[in-house]
């Protein structure tokens, strides 16, 4: 037995956890970020202060802002190392809700530690403490629930034993890993306790790769040697399951042709014979029109988001059927599909021995198809449009500049489905966009995981100008860190995504540009005349976010135009901490979606005529619109 204050038994806990997978054995926290107050500075921050050789400590700024960076790490590391985060209670700990929603819907481990009430309620209320008028137990850390994998607030010293190592177990789970949440009181923290010394030992974690269920890999190859057009839908399991070789050789064999989701991007590299690209909602030419006839679509490692289905219209042969590879029993009964409950790798390997090969014609016909996008890539990434460039022109930039190992990050707004269809991957960790909660401000602060997980890649943040006015302060931490980023902040004085979403569904725009406020009211069918008329537009707010970026201690870089961008692209290798290149776009100049589909509502009436124009488009694009039962 040891007598140590909960927080020190749990830091020495967190310390002595390793995995293992293919014989590989690593430490599965690679430290704790955090930010004190009165809520744990005096118990884990205390623990950390005492030990810091058991678990490094990172200074943040933001709480939300960690819990990315936490978050970009372990997915980097393909869920097999990750980070803590400690916050106070109150507004410490709800800033990392978000981050927690972002965890638990991509499946990457997080482990939070948010600083709770007191247990003894001695002092209660205290301060920033949520009363509820029928219950005693509750406080903010409650609203962690519904966003975490596993929950536990710790009451007693020991309810720590059992509490930290259920959480262990779903946080190494590939199948149900997510945020996890333990909800720490600051009297608790402190308290003493003896623990065991087994509980504070090493102890090594194996992350099992589950095989196939010998039945449900008969039936998934019975379907595939069934198919005339079969079509590989590859999400982040592949990528997570190191089965890109596997893929490979499994395509190489049959000639199946691969369309990724954002998770999966980088499964095949972009050239690759079989390669179509991005799927569904942000997918490309080549592979929506492959799964507009595909007569079996094989999952392996996705989760089928309404994003990758064209919320549910993109698979329009009315005899599809679906084979679903994962490790999540959530995900392998989806779409009616044939369930094999299993690791993507074991699974690609298992079907190597399979006796099957499409027929010539199809194989020509997505050959063509993929020729032809990749056509349509080269001329998006030439557009030569002025006076400001379109986004697409950035994104070429980026991607015919950075080596094949850079990684580019991206989460939210118009980027990341421009992205998705353009970016032109040739490394299985070069793209790293969250788009499973599409979380705006995560792209620096994601960077700065990125980049900590593996300081020998370049790693390009591509974030737009509402994004980095949300969460630009991760550049402070990069700096504080030494982890060099290239921060592309693309400038369109506003919310470009929603606004063409907006324009699309009959409403101008509204509410989407950064322009000064004029008062009045407005006229039914046409745009108020107030914050964002695009018909009569108020002048832009003087927001000079290259100054700000200096401000924080970046090198900053002020772009105008493509050629210029270049330069600046090349300057910034020289520069031996974060820089910030800024750059203007015309927010009027998007990608096309290439025979996709996305379900957003549009009014069923309304005085608009633009609304009521998008709502018989609407209509008709959702009968196309299918259950896969």
């Amino acid at each position: 037995m040891t007598r140590l204050t909960m927080a020190q038994a749990l830091v020495r806990f967190l310390a002595s956890q390793y995995v293992e997978r293919d014989g590989v054995e690593q430490r599965f926290f690679a430290g704790c970020w955090g930010i004190f107050g009165h809520g744990n500075v005096a118990g884990i921050g205390e623990a950390l202060f005492e030990s810091p050789e058991l678990l490094p400590y990172h200074m943040a700024r933001n709480e939300q802002s960690m819990v990315h960076s936490a978050v970009a790490y372990a997915r980097h590391k393909d869920r097999l190392q990750t980070f803590a985060c400690t916050s106070s209670i109150g507004p410490g700990a709800t800033n990392m809700l978000t981050g927690a929603a972002l965890a638990t819907v991509n499946r990457l481990p997080v482990l939070l530690l948010p600083g709770d009430v007191f247990a003894s309620r001695m002092p209660d209320p205290v301060l920033q403490q949520v009363e509820a008028p029928s219950r005693g137990d509750v406080s903010v850390n409650d609203a962690f629930q519904s966003v975490s994998r596993y929950w536990d607030r710790i009451a007693r010293p020991e309810q720590l034993i059992p509490a930290a190592l259920a959480a262990m177990r779903v946080l190494v789970s590939p199948a149900e890993t997510g945020a996890v949440t333990l909800a720490l009181p600051q009297d608790v923290q402190a308290e003493a306790s003896d623990y065991p010394d087994e509980f504070l030992a090493k102890r090594l974690w194996h992350v099992e790769r589950r095989p196939p269920d010998p039945t449900a890999l008969a039936r998934a190859i019975e379907a595939i040697r069934a198919a005339k057009k079969p079509l590989i839908v590859a999400g982040g399991g592949v990528i997570y399951a190191c089965a890109s070789d596997a893929l490979r050789r499994f395509v190489r064999q049959t000639g199946i042709p691969v369309a990724e989701t954002q998770a999966g991007k980088g499964s095949l590299p972009y050239d690759h014979p079989s390669a179509l690209g991005a799927i569904g909602a942000t997918g490309t030419s080549a592979a929506n029109r492959i799964a507009k006839d595909a007569d079996l679509v094989i999952g392996i490692g996705t989760r089928w988001s309404d994003f990758t289905t064209a919320s549910k219209s993109a698979f329009e042969n009315p005899a599809v059927r679906f084979v679903n590879v994962n490790v999540a029993e959530l995900d392998v009964y989806k779409q009616g599909g044939i369930a094999v409950t299993a690791d993507a790798r074991v699974t690609l390997e298992a079907l190597s021995g399979i006796s099957y090969r499409v027929e010539g014609a199809y194989r020509d016909a997505y050959t063509r198809l993929a020729k032809e996008w990749d056509a349509e890539v080269t001329r998006l990434y030439a557009l030569g449009h002025t006076p400001l460039p379109a986004q697409s022109e950035v994104i070429g930039a980026v991607n015919e500049f950075s080596g094949p190992t850079d990684v580019v990050v991206c989460a939210a707004g118009s980027m990341p489905g421009e992205l998705h269809k353009l970016w032109r991957t040739r490394d299985r960790k070069q793209y790293h966009v969250e788009y499973g909660y599409s979380c705006m401000g995560y792209e620096i602060a994601g960077a700065l995981g990125v980049k900590l997980a593996d300081p020998a890649r370049e790693v390009y943040s591509l974030v737009g100008d509402g994004s980095y006015l949300m969460l630009s302060e991760a550049i402070v931490t990069s700096l504080q860190e030494h982890a060099k980023l290239v921060v592309v902040l693309v400038d369109n004085h506003g919310f470009a995504s929603i606004g063409g979403l907006s324009r699309s569904l009959g409403t101008d725009g509204f509410g989407t540009q950064f322009r000064e406020s004029r008062p009045g009211g407005s006229t039914p069918g046409t745009s108020p005349p107030g914050l964002d008329s695009e018909r009569d537009p108020a002048p832009y707010l003087p927001v000079d976010l290259a100054a700000n970026a200096a401000s924080l201690g970046a090198h900053v870089i002020r772009a105008r135009g493509i050629p210029a961008f270049r330069e600046a692209l090349a300057a910034a290798k020289n520069v031996d901490k974060t820089v910030v290149i800024h750059v203007e776009v015309d927010r009027y100049v998007s990608v096309p979606s290439y025979d996709s589909w996305w379900d957003v509502p549009v009014a069923a009436t309304s005085e608009a005529a633009g609304v009521r124009d998008a709502r018989t488009s609407y209509d008709k694009a959702k009968q196309k619109q299918r259950r896969y039962l």
